[in-house]
């Protein structure tokens, strides 16, 4: 491994991790609870945010795969998410009629952020050799858990209000990922005869139908669906249905990450010796399991105890994904791959958020309709098993 380059590569996953759990916890609060942005318009914020991404990201992964550049994008992914999200800050200083404005920053801040990771992820290849990048990934996710740790415990003495941790949790992310910005070393490309101009549409297409991690990027997308709306809904649900307090919310989010830093460690281990793959799907059956319990919690005392052992799925989850698509991804495809792995992964902010607001419309706002979201996540989590199944050994071999 490149400990030098690991050690930074963390560091910024670490720092990330500050300001997305800032705000996912307060910003969240602010703009639904204290402003009224209804569920369902706070959940189509991340949707347009991936369709924008939709409509960037590849294009600029197959510039990255034939010329390099990888950290100058991310770098200015970086300041555009710090800029943004700051904006949207000082929106929400200014008072709840500032609420659309501060909303439109806070997307834009979501798309930048959503960037940063088509050009961080990829790197990974460059961190360590195949059989390594299971536990390189462990690590990197760790630091996600640890940041996200560390958002928590920094946002604590301001509880007293959604916005006051924002600005502290901006800053501190942006000082922590200046030794990535300036450090990091990137290598250069492969070498790939692949037109960087070529056609949107025809590369999509191309890519589509004959690598081997298309079919995996499908199951991705429905299984991640619900992973990423519960936790962008994670604060909310706590609220309406329990009507926890902040610092209980605090609380129990940090119990939550730090089983998913230990998740994220154990499922490289584990897949270092039962093999990625098997690691992926027994992942998949326990969150099969595990929502629909969540969903029919009599108390918040079980429903606590039950997103506590979640934490370990978290942190494994994405961890074993990433490793598992550098299996599939020939190496002059891997920066493409991974936009559409990112783009998949979002693209669940963007079906996933509209499932759910549209199960609390049907079933109502109050605990019943939340109940009912997180069982219609279970059913996108059983879609995207039954797709990794299938189409196990390629998209294309399946289907001829």
């Amino acid at each position: 491994m490149q400990k030098k380059n690991l050690f930074l590569w963390s560091l910024y996953d670490f720092a990330n991790s500050i300001v997305y759990i800032a705000f996912l916890l307060y910003f969240a609060q602010w703009l639904v609870v204290d402003a009224g942005l209804s569920d369902f318009w706070y959940n189509a914020l991340f949707a347009i945010s991936t369709l924008l991404l939709l409509c960037s990201a590849p294009l600029l992964a197959s510039r990255i795969d034939c010329r390099g550049g990888g950290k100058m994008f991310l770098n200015l992914a970086t300041f555009g998410t710090a800029i943004s999200y700051t904006a949207a800050v000082l929106c929400a200083y200014a008072g709840v009629e500032y609420m659309w404005v501060a909303a439109i920053c806070f997307l834009v801040g979501q798309y930048f952020y959503q960037l940063s990771f088509v050009f961080y992820t990829p790197m990974l290849v460059q961190l360590a050799p195949e059989g390594s990048r299971a536990r390189a990934s462990g690590i990197g996710q760790f630091a996600n858990a640890l940041g996200q740790i560390t958002g928590v415990l920094l946002a604590l003495p301001f509880t007293y209000s959604h916005l006051a941790p924002l600005l502290p949790a901006i800053g501190i992310f942006f000082i922590l990922a200046l030794p990535m910005m300036l450090f990091y070393r990137e290598q250069h490309p492969v070498q790939t005869t692949t037109k960087p101009q070529e056609k949107y549409f025809k590369k999509l297409f191309a890519f589509l139908g004959s690598s081997a991690a298309a079919s995996f990027l499908l199951a991705y997308f429905f299984f991640n669906d619900a992973v990423i709306t519960l936790s962008n809904n994670y604060a909310i649900v706590l609220e309406r249905m329990f009507a926890a307090p902040d610092a209980t919310k605090s609380l129990l989010l940090l119990s939550i990450l730090i089983s998913s830093a230990i998740g994220g460690v154990a499922a490289g281990w584990i897949a270092e010796r039962v093999g990625v793959f098997k690691t992926m799907v027994g992942l998949i059956v326990s969150w099969i399991i595990m929502l629909p319990l969540l969903a029919v919690a009599p108390s918040f005392a079980i429903f606590a105890t039950l997103t506590v052992i979640v934490g370990l799925l978290i942190g494994s989850s994405y961890s074993i994904a990433r490793v598992y698509l550098t299996e599939l991804l020939r190496p002059e495809e891997m920066t493409y791959g991974f936009s559409l792995f990112t783009v998949f992964e979002r693209f669940a902010s963007f079906v996933g958020p509209l499932a759910w607001g549209t199960t609390i419309v049907v079933v109502g706002g109050g605990s019943d309709g939340y109940r009912a979201a997180i069982l219609a996540m279970a059913l996108l989590m059983t879609i995207g098993l039954f797709v990794l199944l299938k189409f196990k050994k390629g998209w294309t071999a399946n289907l001829a």
